[in-house]
């Protein structure tokens, strides 16, 4: 058979191991032939189907050499996968071969087979399933194929094994008229709302007859109210479904989402916000009604219902809708204040702010809080008297104390605000704000619960995110301390999740002082963030690609010339057309940049000549390994939609840009990010993307420890450099690096007790 002819080649011995292994190779070969000598004529297109089927499953991994090796660094579970494509396959071939079976039925069951393998192919290939599940898909086929030569339901394979094994058996050609198919559908329905309860709803749509309806739409009420608010308002049966519920929650949520304005435009996600306090009276649809067509009455409404919320979750009263209250008051931030601060950073400050000035100290905060990738840096602060974090503090007077700020929102987002203000460097203005017993209690809070939040890792990234702009070493070791404090409890606890947490956080922070000698890359098993190999940044001719984003401002028109200017001498040539230029090394490593014209903005210009540019590298198969950002913090998000996952090294050098990592991260998941705290200047980008450049054209790679000194050096020591996050000290990049690979670890060893617990039943 095919496969084991591949099998055979594999296992060559090497000369000096040749007269040990030609026993056992001439016992395996003289069997594979006389298997396949006894196959009739009228099965062996079938057995070569399932070869194929093989062969295209062991190809999955990239290679071409008859083994199965999905898994990158497992070799126990490379095994398992392994095992299962070339082994377990060819047992099945056997046995269904062996069995006291007609022909018909023998065929039966092999084109079952290579069906399930090509549809395990597919499954794979989608990521809906694992490699080493490829060994539990195959036994379940034997257990149901057994049963089903012996006339009996398989409802019982069907039941023992996860969604995506079940869904490929009760798909299979073989099981076609099985004497349990009817319940198949329902089984696989409330397996894959386990699964995936968030689809819940979607689910049930494409099975409107599923008999638990209602108890599945009242717990998607409780637990998802805008999903169900989604289908209220749809013409599908499980749309209609809702609209007849008579539960009083689904009930609320379905007029909510059916209401509409005196002029018939639907206004239901307005009141979605206030879902909990309309369903328990205390607040009704006039009320809100009432401030809907005002933009500050609505957004305080936002406010006073989110401190209510946060209050009560204190108290371990999770209100409903909290998640779309969290999203409207967002929205209505950014949209109706901190865009217009934003856009008018060129006018005079008393027309910046008018906006602001009918709200109070604690609606500034929520601004701040809910901003954290649209503010610009001088929205922020800007001088001594202006930017929202100085006019909370007017607004408060001199009585609003630092705690009492927090205790007058319940400590809601405290550590947002925490992480922005120490990324602002307004953080030791803040803890002046309040005793200093007060403010270490703060701090150790701020450390505290990283496992419980609700908003997922977030809390954990913003403490990560925030140590490096820690100045006072004082609160630098109580941080630290109160990790390490964590870390001994989660231990102690058998906590995995905190202890997976604190882990990487204590880490990162001993790593950052130089004494501890740690290499974060061995420690959390992520790629180097202390240097970029050049090797990994070289495309298969060994060239390396470099594209560079610019705007069509003045500031941009200026960085662009300065730097066509600063490579513009020996060991350099360029060529240009109408949309962007190109700048190539004569000398030493083989380097293209490729940078957009910056055009006029104001025509969207600049945004052609990007597309055009884009185009072209993907057509002629170019692909960035670094992409360098030379913009405004308001052009961040279109460089980072433009972000090609080859990116090796990406320079966000702009106002606001440290805090765009995690966008930057699910664009490019290997990408080491040089960031700024503050503003990006033009003339501290062009020396620092020239020293990167030059650095690779000698062909060194990229030791960003001493490049860094090096660039404070060649810049004298220039204040606003100390704004400039080196890769190394992007800790929560870092952390959400090291925690994704944890992640892939914890579902390597579910795979590996899932195979085991399946084999161990049987």
């Amino acid at each position: 058979m095919t496969k084991n002819h591949q099998a055979f080649k594999k296992f060559q011995p090497k000369k000096q191991m040749k007269k040990a292994f030609t026993f056992s190779i001439l016992l395996t070969f003289t069997s594979v032939i006389a298997f396949a000598q006894n196959i009739p004529f009228s099965r062996q297109y079938s057995h070569e189907q399932v070869d194929r089927a093989q062969l295209s499953i062991c190809g999955l991994d990239g290679t071409n050499d008859g083994n199965f090796t999905p898994y990158t660094d497992n070799n126990a579970l490379n095994k398992v996968a392994n095992k299962a494509a070339t082994d377990q396959v060819d047992k099945l071939q056997r046995e269904i071969e062996n069995k006291n079976l007609s022909n018909n039925d023998k065929i039966k069951y092999l084109r079952g087979l290579y069906e399930l393998l090509y549809a395990y192919r597919n499954y794979f290939l989608g990521a809906e399933i694992s490699g080493a599940q490829l060994a539990n898909v195959l036994k379940a086929y034997e257990e149901a194929m057994d049963l089903e030569i012996k006339g009996q339901d398989i409802t019982p394979v069907v039941m023992k094994y996860k969604y995506e094994v079940a869904s490929l058996i009760t798909m299979n050609f073989a099981f076609n008229n099985n004497p349990g198919k009817s319940g198949f559908a329902n089984i696989l329905i409330r397996k894959e709302i386990a699964l995936n309860p968030t689809k819940a709803l979607a689910i049930l749509n494409k099975n409107p007859g599923f008999p638990a309806t209602d108890s599945v739409i009242k717990a998607v009420a409780l637990d998802s109210a805008d999903a169900l608010y989604d289908y209220a308002t749809s013409t599908t049966e499980i749309g209609e479904h809702i609209r007849k519920s008579k539960d009083p929650l689904v009930e609320t949520i379905s007029r909510i989402a059916n209401s509409q304005a005196l002029d018939g435009s639907k206004v239901g996600r307005q009141y979605m916000p206030f879902l909990d306090e309309i369903y328990h009276g205390k607040l009704s649809m006039d009320d809100v009604n009432a401030a809907m067509n005002d933009p500050v009455k609505y957004f305080k409404l936002l406010v006073s219902t989110e401190v209510s919320y946060a209050g009560r979750l204190i108290n371990r009263d999770t209100p409903m809708a909290m998640q779309q209250l969290g999203y409207k008051l967002k929205q209505n931030a950014v949209d109706n204040f901190i865009n217009v601060v934003n856009g008018l950073h060129e006018k005079t400050n008393d027309i910046r702010y008018a906006c602001l000035k009918p709200l109070s100290a604690i609606d500034l905060y929520y601004l701040i809080v809910t901003s954290e990738d649209e503010i610009y840096t001088s929205s922020y602060i800007n001088g001594k008297d202006y930017g929202i974090y100085n006019m909370l503090w007017q607004k408060g007077g001199k009585d609003l104390t630092g705690d009492g700020l927090l205790m007058s929102v319940n400590f809601d987002h405290f550590r947002k605000w925490i992480k922005m203000a120490a990324n602002y460097n307004t953080l030791d203005n803040f803890l002046s704000r309040m005793s200093t017993n007060n403010a270490q209690l703060l701090m150790k809070a701020f450390v505290r619960g990283l496992d419980k939040g609700a908003n997922g890792l977030e809390d954990a990234v913003d403490v990560a995110g925030s140590y490096s702009s820690l100045d006072d070493p004082k609160i630098k070791n109580l941080v630290l301390d109160e990790v390490q404090n964590n870390l001994a409890l989660a231990k102690q606890s058998h906590n995995e999740k905190a202890y997976n947490i604190y882990d990487i956080l204590n880490t990162l922070f001993l790593s950052m002082d130089p004494a501890n000698n740690i290499d974060v890359s061995a420690k959390l098993g992520i790629e180097p963030v202390y240097f970029m190999p050049i090797s990994s940044l070289k495309d298969s001719t060994g060239r390396i690609i470099i594209q560079q984003f610019t705007y069509g401002d003045p500031d941009g028109l200026m960085n662009y010339n300065m730097f066509m200017n600063a490579f513009s001498g020996a060991g350099w040539k360029s060529t240009s057309n109408k949309y962007w230029s190109t700048v190539s090394s004569t000398t030493g490593t083989p380097i293209t940049i490729y940078t957009n014209k910056p055009l006029d903005e104001n025509l969207h210009l600049d945004d052609d000549a990007q597309k055009a540019l884009d185009e072209y590298l993907k057509e002629n198969h170019l692909n960035p390994t670094l992409v360098f950002h030379r913009g405004h913090s308001y052009y961040l998000n279109t460089t980072i939609e433009q972000l090609v996952p080859t990116a090796k090294v990406v320079l966000l050098g702009s106002c606001g840009g440290f805090q765009s990592l995690n966008k930057v991260l699910t664009k490019a998941p290997e990408a080491q990010i040089i960031s700024s705290k503050q503003t990006g200047v033009g003339d501290l980008n062009t020396p620092v993307i020239v020293g990167i450049v030059k650095t690779l054209q000698k062909g060194d790679n990229l030791n960003w420890v001493k490049m860094w000194k090096d660039f404070s050096a060649q810049l004298h020591g220039d204040a606003r450099f100390a704004d400039y996050v080196p890769p190394y000290e992007n800790l929560s990049a870092v952390f959400i690096m090291a925690y994704q690979k944890l992640q892939e670890k914890e579902k390597e060893k579910a795979d590996s007790i899932d195979v085991k617990n399946a084999t161990s039943k049987n």
